[in-house]
């Protein structure tokens, strides 16, 4: 069972991947997580490749989640930055797997936004949400 609920109205069509609402209990706490690039803790670029620097940007975000407490199940909201499209749609598969090993089925509201660039040189991947916790432990 879910610490959120998910809000899909039919008007919308069904949605894959993502939620198109999260609705959090009365007895949460907001936790807001700025973007999150793929760097390592002496803020380098892991990598250069897309796939490698989603999957380093969404760990470093789910490591804040988990520093709070938290887990996927927590996770309401979430803006993917990217600045290649093309690789994003090239991807997908082996996004899946990225996302399913560190998000599980989890599926929070999205939005993915490409963007000409990021402020860190070298990183084509951002990632920013907000997650719910409860007040009195994990969720």
């Amino acid at each position: 069972m879910s610490f959120l609920t998910a809000v899909n109205p039919a008007t919308l069509g069904k949605p894959s991947g993502y939620n198109n609402g999260m609705s959090a209990p009365p007895n949460a706490r907001a936790l807001e997580i700025a973007g999150q690039v793929a760097w390592d803790h002496a803020h380098r670029i892991v990598t250069k490749d897309f796939i490698g620097q989603f999957d380093q940007a969404l760990r470093n975000f789910m490591d804040v989640v988990k520093h709070a407490g938290g887990g996927p199940e927590n996770v309401a909201e979430m803006t993917i930055f990217i600045t290649d499209k093309q690789a994003y749609l090239d991807s997908t598969k082996k996004l899946g797997e990225v996302w399913r090993a560190l998000m599980g089925k989890n599926f929070p509201a999205m939005a993915c936004v490409v963007v000409a660039g990021l402020v860190e040189d070298g990183a084509t991947v951002e990632i920013k949400g907000t997650a719910y916790l409860p007040i009195g432990g994990r969720g």
